[in-house]
């Protein structure tokens, strides 16, 4: 039995940086990972498909290129080209990764399989098939989420498609379906339609963007169409057949308020040629065989914590994705921090009371930071609401990026900002200043009459609230 300060199983956004400082603290540490260092965001999110975007805008700028004055014979996709970039961007970030924990004094980066055989104890299948057992009194679990597959008739009878799988496909799609309508789906169907394919979105819910405020939703939702893709709120996928195009029936009922005139409420099927399943994430609990250790998941099999991210079972904490909430990186990166500080730096950190903050990368970007109009409304708080065209922007127009709306949520009686959206070009990086201003305290009035260069889209926050 191998005695450690610390385990962590899954080399994730949190187990990284988490394993390196407790290794610099003096602890023993292994970190085990079945597959790949950096976890779902080096891999197959984060980094591969934002590269994969990033040649869809040079797509997207291309087809647009007469309208600035340039004039081109149009463009073809070099498919090898486009993933070999994928690739290298991915490998120099995955290595990367890799030397720093083999680098450091105290870590163990082990590859495997690990099961837990006790509370305490791990059992590692390695790559050669031999185990070896491990123990720590502190042990962390970043394992992650991956697709979830819908039980649909017929879906395992085609090569569907996953947001894994779809980043090493070799050809563009001439009909792209894709079943859910997450932001998965929305990224990979705007990417494809710009490199050429048709694009249809199947979302079962009756509502576009459900967690969106209705105005910022329909904003997208109209930008997306206007892309051309096609977009069915409302409506389930209930069979799919296989043959030289594949066939996607389709059920609808839908009662979205204010549905495209393609929702086609009565399409009986449309025929594919490829099929993405974009339908949510399940946690990646599986195989960790939680039971012995007397970890107590929820009822969809993520990780359950208290506020410090510790498990039922005391000493033993799940980070990331794997224990339900917002799925993002930046999430996993902050677990880290809280309980390497609860642990080493003797703090009481927390994860409650941590602002939201998340970025659609649609082209434009939804940032979005706070509360939303509706949450705001549900806590019967006392609110102003300011919004703005996009194409209010002096930069905007420059640019020739027109499109999308900026909104605020402010405390009327305070004047302090409590959300915003910003869809817009470069959204993120607008909403990160609105963030700041958040985390400092300051006034929707501070920011209406502060000084930002011209022409930046920061300077939109001046007009922004004027509106109030």
């Amino acid at each position: 039995m191998n005695k450690y300060d610390a385990i962590l199983i899954g080399s994730g956004q949190a187990a990284n940086p988490l394993a390196k400082k407790l290794a610099a603290a003096g602890w023993r540490t292994a970190l085990i990972e079945r597959q790949w260092v950096g976890g779902t965001c080096i891999n197959v999110g984060c980094t591969p498909t934002k590269t994969l975007i990033a040649s869809g805008r040079v797509a997207y700028l291309v087809k647009r290129a007469a309208d600035f004055g340039i004039h081109t014979t149009g463009f073809s996709v070099d498919v090898e080209t486009f993933l070999r970039r994928k690739n290298a961007v991915v490998l120099h970030s995955r290595e990367g990764s890799t030397k720093a924990l083999l680098t450091t004094p105290n870590i163990d980066l082990i590859f495997g399989t690990a099961s837990f055989s006790a509370p305490k104890e791990i059992r590692v299948t390695l790559e050669d098939g031999s185990t070896d057992m491990l123990t720590a009194e502190n042990i962390f679990l970043d394992t992650g989420v991956v697709p979830f597959i819908p039980p649909i008739p017929g879906l395992s009878d085609i090569p569907y498609l996953t947001s894994s799988t779809i980043l090493d496909l070799m050809e563009i799609p001439s009909h792209l379906v894709i079943i859910g309508g997450s932001y998965i789906a929305l990224e990979f169907g705007q990417l494809y339609r710009r490199l050429g394919s048709e694009v249809t979105i199947v979302e079962g819910g009756d509502k576009f963007l459900p967690k969106e405020d209705e105005d910022i939703a329909a904003e997208l939702r109209k930008i997306l169409e206007e892309d051309g893709i096609k977009i069915l709120t409302g409506t389930k996928t209930t069979k799919i057949t296989p043959g030289q195009t594949i066939r996607v029936d389709l059920e609808s009922a839908a009662t979205d308020p204010a549905p495209a005139p393609e929702n086609a409420s009565a399409q009986a099927s449309v025929t594919a040629s490829h099929v993405l399943v974009a339908a949510g994430r399940r946690p990646d609990t599986a195989g960790l065989n939680t039971a012995a250790a007397g970890i107590v998941l929820d009822q969809h099999g993520f990780i359950k914590v208290n506020d410090r991210l510790e498990t039922s079972v005391p000493g033993i904490y799940a980070l990331g994705d794997v224990k339900g909430g917002p799925q993002f990186t930046h999430i996993s990166y902050n677990d880290h921090l809280i309980v390497y500080k609860n642990l080493i730096e003797k703090a009481n950190l927390s994860i409650a009371g941590r602002i939201a903050i998340y970025c659609l990368f649609t082209d434009p970007e939804l940032g979005r930071v706070g509360l939303t109009e509706r949450q705001a409304r549900e806590k019967g708080l006392n609110i102003k609401v300011a919004t703005m065209p996009a194409s209010w922007i002096a930069r905007a127009g420059e640019n020739g990026e027109t499109r999308g709306m900026i909104k605020a949520i402010v405390n009327a009686d305070d004047r302090k900002i409590l959300g915003a959206a910003v869809l817009t070009a470069g959204g993120g990086e607008l909403m990160s200043v609105l963030q700041m201003a958040m985390m400092g305290g300051l006034t929707a009035d501070t920011l209406r009459d502060a000084v930002f260069a011209h022409p930046t889209f920061a300077e939109a926050l001046n007009n922004l609230f004027a509106k109030l």
